[in-house]
C-alpha cells in the first residue's frame, strides 16, 4: 500500500493546533533547504544539522555548507535557527559504503548513506530532547521518499525520537526551491555529493 506522507504530515500539523514542536531537521544543501524552511518554518521551531560526511571533495562540502548559512541569511533565519554542525568526517560515508563501491546511483550504496545521515540526525534528536527529526532528502525528486521514510521511521524507533514523515517535493516545493535558489542567486550542485556520483558525472561530460 503506498502512503502519502505529505497527508500524514498535515494531519500531524493539524492536530497541533498553535503548540510548534520542536524539530531537528537534517540538511543535505542549500538549494533543498530553502523550500522545506519555507514551509516547516510556519508550523515547527527547527534546528538544523549539518552532518553530510557523503560529500566529496571537502571543498565541496565546504562550498555547500557557506550556501546553507547564506540560505538562512537571506532569508532572515539566521538568528532564528541553530545549526549544528560536524566537520567533514569522509571516514563515516567510506565505511557506510564499503562493499557497495559499484553500486549504481540510487541503489544500495544510497540506501546506507541515507541510514549514515539518518542514524546521526536520530542520536541528536534524542540526545537533545526533540519532538521529531526529519531530513531534507525527500525534496528531490531524485531521492526515494518511501525508503528514507522508513529509515527514518526505523531509526527513530531505535533511537527513541518521533520521526516526522514528509515528501517534500509534493505541493510545488521542488520548484520552489528552484525558485527561491535562483532569487537568492545560490550555487545550485551538479552532482548529487558523493565522489562515485562526481566521477559519473565526469564519465557522462567526456563522452
Amino acid at each position: 500500500m503506498n502512503r502519502n506522507y505529505q497527508k500524514e504530515l498535515d494531519r500531524i500539523i493539524e492536530k497541533q493546533g498553535e503548540k510548534r514542536p520542536r524539530v531537528l531537521l537534517h540538511a543535505c544543501c542549500g538549494v533543498c533547504s530553502s523550500a522545506v524552511l519555507e514551509y516547516l518554518t510556519q508550523f515547527f521551531e527547527l534546528t538544523i544539522l549539518w552532518y553530510n560526511p557523503n560529500l566529496y571533495p571537502q571543498e565541496e562540502f565546504e562550498r555547500r555548507y557557506r550556501t546553507l548559512l547564506e540560505l538562512l541569511e537571506k532569508m532572515g533565519l539566521r538568528e532564528r535557527i541553530e545549526v549544528v554542525t560536524e566537520p567533514w568526517r569522509p571516514e563515516d560515508y567510506r565505511a557506510a559504503a564499503a562493499g557497495l563501491e559499484a553500486e549504481p546511483e540510487g541503489g544500495a550504496r544510497c540506501t546506507e548513506c541515507f541510514r549514515l545521515r539518518l542514524k546521526e540526525t536520530a542520536r541528536i534528536a534524542a540526545e537533545r530532547g526533540f519532538d521529531y527529526f526529519c531530513t531534507t532528502l525527500t525534496l528531490s525528486r531524485h531521492k526515494d521518499a518511501r525508503r528514507i521514510n522508513a529509515l527514518g521511521e526505523e531509526l527513530g524507533r531505535e533511537a527513541g525520537v518521533a520521526w516526522l514523515p514528509s515528501d517534500f517535493k509534493k505541493q510545488g516545493r521542488e520548484m520552489r526551491s528552484t525558485e527561491l535558489a535562483e532569487a537568492y542567486g545560490l550555487y545550485r550542485q551538479l552532482y548529487c555529493g558523493c565522489e562515485y556520483s562526481l566521477h559519473k558525472r565526469e564519465e557522462h561530460a567526456a563522452d
